[in-house]
């Protein structure tokens, strides 16, 4: 938890590489994956880097993998997913791989050529079969001069409607072939308008699908038979049968001849069926083995392109035949960074040690954070609103408890959070099976990722249901009721009487429900009366902690900058005035429940009314009677009227001053806010522009000095005691200034910064950047009415932890109401059962899909705003950036594809 609540320590270190061990000390630091390198060549096209041509060589590796990838894909042949991670070859290993993933493309393209040519083959003549076949069929049913008679009689009209010429008279041909079948229309049209109907067409379509010789999908074909007089025609025809993409092929006209070829075809198709086959089992074989070896492929070749394009971001240095890169490292991980530089080294066989050197900087390190697979999710949250400015505290290790807590308030009830939990723990329990394999469900595997959240958000709903004693709209009586109201049968058969009043049916001899609500609220007509008053006030009291909490950390955060500026000037005015607003009204929840029992509800005060009258400076006073002798605020039997109680009066001693006195303060934190810290920023840098004018003149004087009456040098003399300043050099004088020159930056935000002086003395003008009062004004400004308007709409946003609350009991209620009791109110023998079993089922699906999913995702987003706006806001800037390191876990799961 040390770890997650202020990011890691990082520094920037320079690593000296030489170039036969580079390779290898950066694979092993992709393998320890906590290094984050620096592109210290941003300028260069990638085209001109140095290992330019080895990434190029990794990407034909790549596209040589997909190839395979594709094929096996293509045969349904999935790739095993064994936990394994290969090292990533040495650079002469590429040449074997190289090899390998040519010999296996190219023979996978000769066999995908061969096949398709048989493929292509085959339809062919399976076409010409069908063709065969179909033709046969047609001159035996109709015989050949059936058939040509039909023909004739059709083709032998006389244009000019002069009857038929003689039959004898007419000579046909014919043509025989193959069309897809959704072309038949408007091919048969085509050839009745183009030979005005001087062609007779015969078709019939093919029973078996056949397959595309390129893409393997089935498609459908025709047997047509086109009968036509005379050469011209049949060049007509030919010509549209070339149009529309069909096949002719040869057809005997003789029966004799037509047998003999079908015979010799179909010899052929056998044969080539065999050749198919034997061809698909080479191909089979061919993919088995890269099977087997693919996903070692994957993660070697991109482990060799990651290292290459890390090592392209290195400056090469020609006189030391060295590589020189610059990383980001966490100060813990330095011993495990320089073991693994000096195992690569070793590896490498180079005799020159890789070295390691601590670089001082004022960049801004990455922000990194130690997780584990419980805290990440948490701090994913997080890291979705903004990665945490560099130390900062980060929200994550409060947010483990406070978003299931504020999740569960509003979605309280035992008996849908058993369930939430119960599906939680179940992922948790098999999260190896859920994690081991790459979901293409993205649904799911969100909720496999939140798994422990999910869990957690169960585990916390059981409890508040337990607190508001709900379970699926129901209440459990464990410990027996405090209430005990003297209704008989005949008023409880009036709904509109069945109210509780402290008054008259709480039992103080037994007390208070010992845990939770008591049940007896849940047959009450005034039950929502009672809820809202209590879930309203919880909801106010958990905000203005959460608050709280936030401003509390924004003082961590000064602290450990060191901003005592901000402490005085923000922390300080935002904690008063919070506590004295807010704060009171959460102390006057406390005080009405502590000191207003059941004994005395007359005497409740109103805490909004009473709120508003603070502001309003309107009181109230109780009048004492003359005859009353006992405390005028304690809770007493006497009526509210004797003493002039309402509740907008008074209700404890010297509330009036301490309401005015605590308004006045919170009034007096506003300005204190907005006026003095950027007063305090000029009052600083004017002193500085004084003391660095200062310094130039006497600088300049000394010089002149120096000059008119220059010291003899004596290198015998010692320096006795401290130089005075006039007499420092360039170098020290600029160590002297470096105490003085404070860093622009920090003064906008504190002014308790330090910076580093440049060397050398120059002009005021050059060293000090222009200070703008307006602008810092203005941001300050800003900065103070998004406090103050925030404190009050903040709270009032807590209120939605009442009122999904709320909405959740009722939509549960009338569910059960609505469905469930209505079941339960059958009176059917057998029939009844079966019913009641349909109606617990759309229960049950009802339950889950709204109660759970829709309610338990709005709850989630609610929770999420409660943490990122009103949480966050107080203490988190959140303007840093992430810590990517350089690291071969990531290319495990990684797509080939992608």
């Amino acid at each position: 938890m040390g770890a997650l609540f202020r990011s890691e320590e990082m520094n920037l270190c320079q690593i000296f590489l030489q170039s036969e061990a580079a390779y290898a000390c950066v694979s092993e630091l992709g393998e320890l994956g906590m290094v984050q390198f620096k592109d210290l060549n941003p300028d260069v096209n990638a085209f001109q880097r140095k290992f330019v041509s080895e990434i190029m060589r990794c990407e034909e590796m790549e596209r040589k993998l997909r190839y395979i990838h594709r094929e096996l894909k293509k045969d349904g042949m999935k790739i095993p997913d064994r936990d394994e991670n290969p090292k990533a070859p040495a650079p002469k290993e590429m040449i074997d791989l190289e090899a390998t993933f040519e010999k296996i493309e190219s023979e996978l393209k000769e066999v995908n050529t061969n096949a398709e040519a048989l493929r292509r083959n085959y339809l062919e003549l399976t076409e010409l079969k069908e063709v065969l076949k179909k033709t046969q069929i047609f001159f035996a049913e109709h015989g050949r001069h059936g058939i040509v008679d039909d023909a004739q009689h059709a083709l032998a009209h006389d244009e000019g409607g002069g009857g038929f010429v003689p039959v004898t008279s007419v000579q046909l041909g014919f043509v025989a072939g193959v069309i897809p079948r959704e072309k038949v229309p408007a091919f048969e049209r085509l050839l009745w308008f183009a030979n005005r109907g001087n062609t007779f067409l015969k078709h019939d379509e093919i029973d078996q699908p056949l397959e595309d010789p390129v893409s393997g999908d089935a498609i459908s074909k025709c047997v047509f038979l086109i009968f036509f007089q005379g050469e011209q025609l049949k060049a007509r025809v030919r010509k549209i049968c070339e149009g529309f993409k069909a096949t002719l092929y040869p057809c005997p006209e003789s029966a004799s001849e037509r047998v003999e070829m079908l015979n010799g075809v179909s010899t052929r198709l056998e044969d080539l069926n065999t050749v198919l086959h034997q061809t698909e089992d080479h191909r089979k074989r061919v993919l088995m083995s890269a099977q087997k070896e693919i996903r070692p492929w994957i993660i070697k070749v991109k482990k060799i392109k990651a290292i290459y394009h890390t090592l392209n971001m290195c400056n090469f240095d020609v006189s030391h035949n060295s590589l020189i890169a610059e990383c980001w490292t966490p100060v813990s991980g330095l011993e495990e960074i320089q073991s693994a530089l000096k195992h690569g080294t070793e590896l490498s066989g180079s005799t020159v040690p890789s070295i390691l050197h601590r670089m001082q900087t004022k960049e801004v390190p990455p922000t990194y954070f130690k997780t584990n697979k419980f805290t990440t999710v948490f701090q994913e949250i997080i890291d979705a609103y903004g990665i945490a400015t560099y130390q900062e505290v980060n929200p994550a290790p409060y947010a483990i408890i406070s978003f299931p807590f504020l999740f569960a308030v509003m979605f309280g009830d035992f008996g849908h959070g058993f369930i939430m939990f119960l599906a939680g723990l179940w992922m948790v329990i098999t999260e190896k099976k859920l994690t081991s394999g790459k979901s293409d469900n993205e649904i799911m595997s969100m909720f496999v990722g939140g798994r422990y959240i999910i869990t957690m958000m169960g585990l916390f709903s059981v409890y508040t249901g337990l607190i508001y004693n709900d379970c699926f709209s129901k209440s459990v009586n464990i410990f027996g009721s405090g209430w005990h109201p003297s209704y008989d049968f005949r008023t409880l058969q009036k709904e509109t009487s069945w109210t509780m009043n402290p008054a008259d049916h709480f039992d103080n001899t037994t007390g208070p429900y010992p845990f939770g609500v008591d049940p007896i609220w849940q047959s009450s007509m005034n039950k929502i009366t009672f809820t809202n008053s209590l879930k309203m006030k919880m909801s106010v009291i958990f905000g203005v902690s959460q608050m709280l909490l936030g401003v509390l950390l924004s003082f961590v955060n000064h602290a450990y900058f060191r901003r005592p500026l901000n402490v005085f000037c923000e922390f300080i005015p935002q904690l008063v005035f919070l506590m004295c607003l807010f704060g009171y009204l959460v102390a006057l929840v406390f005080y009405k429940w502590l000191f207003f029992t059941a004994e005395c509800p007359q005497y409740a005060p109103q805490l909004l009314i009473q709120f508003i009258n603070m502001f309003l400076l309107t009181y109230t006073p109780r009048v004492m009677p003359a005859n009353f002798t006992g405390d005028l605020y304690a809770c007493t039997s006497i009526e509210p009227t004797s003493i002039n109680a309402t509740s907008q009066t008074v209700f404890f001693e010297h509330q009036q001053p301490i309401q005015i006195t605590l308004v006045i303060l919170a009034l007096l934190m506003v300005p204190t806010m907005l006026l003095v810290k950027p007063f305090v920023l000029r009052a600083r840098h004017n002193a500085r522009v004084k003391r660095r004018q200062g310094l130039y003149a006497t600088s300049q004087r000394t010089l002149i000095h120096n000059e008119e009456h220059p010291e003899p040098s004596d290198d015998s003399k010692g320096v006795k005691g401290d130089k005075p300043e006039a007499h420092l050099s360039d170098i020290e004088l600029g160590a002297v200034r470096g105490k003085d020159n404070i860093a622009i930056n920090g003064e906008e935000e504190d002014g308790g910064i330090v910076g580093h002086s440049e060397v050398g003395i120059s002009e005021p003008e050059e060293d000090e950047e222009e200070f703008d009062m307006g602008e810092v004004f203005i941001h300050q400004a800003i900065h103070t009415i998004e406090y103050c308007l925030g404190c009050i709409s903040h709270t009032a946003s807590y209120l939605r932890l009442w009122a999904l609350s709320l909405a959740h009991a009722q939509l549960s209620e009338v569910l059960w109401s609505m469905l469930f009791r209505f079941g339960l109110t059958f009176d059917m023998a057998y029939v009844g059962g079966i019913l009641l079993w349909a109606v617990f089922g759309a229960f049950a699906v009802v339950t889950v899909a709204v109660l759970l999913l829709m309610e338990g995702l709005s709850a989630f987003l609610h929770t999420l705003r409660l943490h990122w706006v009103e949480f966050n806001s107080k203490f988190y800037m959140g303007d840093g950036y992430k810590f990517a390191p350089y690291n071969f876990k990531h290319l495990l799961d990684a797509d080939l594809d992608e």
